[in-house]
């Protein structure tokens, strides 16, 4: 059993992502969805790299500058250390020009050093065996050995004599180079198990006479010179050390504990001694944001990366947009292609903004000859003018909207065909009317359509009319036929009274009328005869009308052509006399027979003759009316015309000459000229009509009046072939 699938009602937001494409697409979704994502796998990867570098270079940068700073702070301790030393050295030769050690106050004197320079923990002198001849100790630190004389330790204190070696190594060097050398350091001891580390200065003196002279030596503490040469700030940020050139540490200064990292070394040369300074600090590295600088730029490129995050996401937004509005335009654009309903939009002056494909097809111009057109191509010349004050009213609002009218349109090729136009007003996204939206439908096969359906109409009516003409031919013939036997009877009859002599009556009927004489009998008895004639013809018309009704075979003879007109002429004179017409005759002596029905074809000379006097009754003069007979013979038939002076008939008029029931009389029933061509085509002929002929034995040219003609042809009977006797 199917079970229903809940309602899900419908939310405001953004459609949801279609789902990861299943099933035989799946092949060829994948790589397309590779191929969107690869750029922005790229450039995060890209971002990610760059990001990278700045961090490892920054660190790199910054664990250069801490190591460039140590080896700056290195330099600058040394050259505080050297000058602190040269200074030393400067003093005591300013001491040395004095043979005794003045034990006053006053600048320059020994005392006044010690108490200027906190490092220098005692000045000596000796002589040239290096016996102490005078001592002074720095007035800060107190005793640095145990008094003289003493050959052990005294409190804490050991004697100077057990420290001599370096000193007295240090001097021997002195004296032979007459310079002043420093010593190697030692350590001295102090109370409390505590010790410095000091180095002694040994300046020989020269002697006068027979002085050999002797020795000013000054014992400095390494660590005390240290702190008295460096700027406090530098301590309290760096470990200081002096080590020997095997790496043996004598000294250290400063407050943190040096993390071995960022190491500076360099060499404090003295005279006699080589130290190296070791400059340390606490720092182990750099840490991960190790300035303002770095973290700027990384909160810069995090920042960077959320935004694009949110480009990522909105430029997918943007891109399903685009597709979903693609697929809108593409689906609008297939519907509008697809139409066969004409669409034009026209801005508020009337010129064309827009065709879709049915109306380029439709009116046989491209889109690039259309658009932008105030007067489009497809207007007829002669319809311009109101075309424009249609839209003139259209802008006026005169016109009401949305309703459709029809109107004619021009195709590139010049025809002409009609439409139906519906407009409405075309308003943007704000609102606001852009112009007109026309939706144009070529009505062209509708009319034909109508028109068709109409000349059916016209063909069913007239299949009608023809079937009660039938009907009532036949119901004539059938009663004409009886009055007409009875004329005929009494004409013979008549006749044959007449032929005898006059009969003789009573005398009082001879008293009442007086017999007619010779002349009038013959008159009489000449017109009975004619009675009689027009009877038995009349008989034959209507014998031969049931016939072509009934679609009965004809009896047809052979006869003279000429002869044709020997029956119907006295009647043809007969109504061409009431209107004054001539009868002009074009027989040639010499005409072949033709094969036909002789009273049928004597009807159809009487109605065009009867047609082409009742043309020229109306409008051509009585001295200009000529009705001309002509006969001419062709190859297989001979032709007969009626020719007439009268105005013509019309293009439009001589199209639907022999079509039923049409006419140009207000008495006529349109029945005559087609009832002269079915006779015609029955006996295998044609009948036509065109102008009348200006030149031969045709009617002179009148001005106004075009004349016309009447001609139809019927079989020309072979000539027999003559046989030899």
């Amino acid at each position: 059993m199917t079970r229903a699938r809940p309602f899900t009602p419908p939310t405001d937001g953004p459609p949801p992502a279609a789902p990861w494409p299943t099933g035989p697409g799946l092949a060829a979704a994948r790589p397309r969805a590779w191929r969107r994502a690869l750029p922005w796998v790229v450039l995060v990867t890209l971002l990610g790299i760059a990001q990278t570098l700045l961090i490892v270079l920054s660190l790199q940068a910054e664990s250069t500058r801490l190591q460039e700073e140590s080896e700056r702070t290195a330099v600058a301790v040394a050259a505080d250390l050297r000058l602190r030393f040269g200074r030393h050295q400067q003093a005591l030769q300013a001491l040395s020009w004095s043979e005794t050690l003045a034990p006053d106050d006053g600048p320059g004197s020994p005392r006044a050093l010690l108490r200027d320079r906190r490092d220098m923990l005692r000045i000596e002198q000796r002589d040239a065996r290096l016996a102490l001849r005078q001592v002074l100790d720095s007035p800060f630190r107190g005793v640095l050995f145990a008094p003289a004389g003493s050959e052990r330790m005294t409190d804490g204190l050991l004697p100077r004599a057990q420290l001599d070696l370096e000193l007295q190594l240090a001097c021997t060097s002195a004296r032979r180079l007459m310079l002043p050398r420093w010593s190697r350091s030692y350590f001295v001891p102090q109370p409390g198990g505590l010790g410095l580390e000091v180095i002694d200065l040994c300046l020989p003196l020269v002697g006068r006479d027979d002085d050999p002279g002797g020795y000013v030596i000054a014992t400095v503490a390494l660590g005390l010179a240290i702190e008295e040469a460096v700027p406090p700030a530098t301590l309290r940020t760096h470990e200081l050390a002096l080590v020997e050139g095997d790496g043996t540490r004598l000294v250290r200064v400063g407050g943190p504990r040096g993390a071995g990292v960022y190491l500076a070394e360099r060499l404090l040369d003295l005279p006699g001694l080589g130290l190296a300074l070791r400059v340390d600090t606490d720092r182990r590295g750099p840490p991960l944001i190790p300035n303002l600088s770095t973290g700027l730029v990384i909160g810069l490129s995090l920042a960077l990366a959320a935004v694009v995050a949110l480009l990522v996401r909105d430029v997918r937004r943007r891109a399903a947009a685009e597709q979903r509005l693609a697929e809108e335009l593409a689906l609008r654009r297939a519907m509008e292609d697809s139409l066969v309903t004409g669409l034009r939009a026209r801005d508020l002056q009337g010129r064309i903004t827009y065709v879709n494909p049915a109306f380029c097809a439709m009116v046989g111009f491209p889109a690039h000859e259309l658009v932008g057109q105030l007067h489009p191509p497809y207007w007829p010349p002669e319809q311009r003018s109101l075309y424009q004050a249609r839209w003139s009213e259209r802008l006026t609002g005169q016109l009401p909207p949305r309703e459709g009218f029809e109107t004619l349109f021009m195709r590139a090729d010049g025809e002409r065909f009609p439409v139906l136009v519906f407009e409405a007003p075309l308003v943007d996204a704000q609102g606001r009317q852009a112009g007109w939206m026309s939706a144009v439908l070529d009505v062209s096969a509708q009319r034909r359509a109508e028109e068709l359906a109409r000349q059916q109409q016209d063909k069913l009516q007239t299949a009608a009319r023809l079937a009660t003409v039938g009907e009532i031919a036949t119901l004539l013939s059938h009663e004409l036929n009886q009055p007409l036997a009875a004329i005929a009877s009494y004409a013979t009859g008549s006749l044959n009274l007449l032929g005898g002599p006059p009969p003789a009556g009573p005398p009082e009927a001879a008293d009442a009328a007086t017999p007619p004489d010779a002349p009038t009998f013959g008159m009489i008895r000449e017109a009975v005869q004619r009675i009689a004639e027009q009877a038995e013809r009349a008989g034959r018309v209507i014998k031969s009308v049931h016939d072509v009704v009934r679609r009965r075979e004809q009896p047809r003879e052979a006869l003279p052509a000429a002869g044709l007109f020997e029956a119907v002429l006295p009647l043809i004179h007969l109504q061409a006399r009431k209107s004054g017409t001539r009868i002009a005759l074009d027989l040639p002596r010499r005409l072949p027979e033709v094969r036909c029905d002789r009273t049928m074809i004597e009807q159809v000379l009487l109605n065009l003759t009867r047609n082409a006097v009742h043309a020229m009754e109306a409008a051509t003069p009585p001295e200009q009316r000529e009705l001309t007979l002509r006969v001419r013979e062709e190859a297989a038939a001979v032709r007969f015309e009626v020719i007439d002076r009268g105005p013509g008939i019309p293009d439009e008029v001589a199209a639907q000459l022999f079509t039923p029931f049409f006419t140009t009389k207000a008495e006529g029933m349109g029945l005559g000229l087609n009832f002269c061509r079915t006779v015609i085509e029955q006996h295998g002929g044609t009948l036509r009509h065109a102008p009348a002929p200006v030149a031969g034995a045709g009617p002179r040219a009148v001005p106004g009046l075009r004349g016309s003609c009447f001609s139809f042809t019927l079989p020309r009977v072979a000539a027999p072939e003559s046989s030899t006797p």
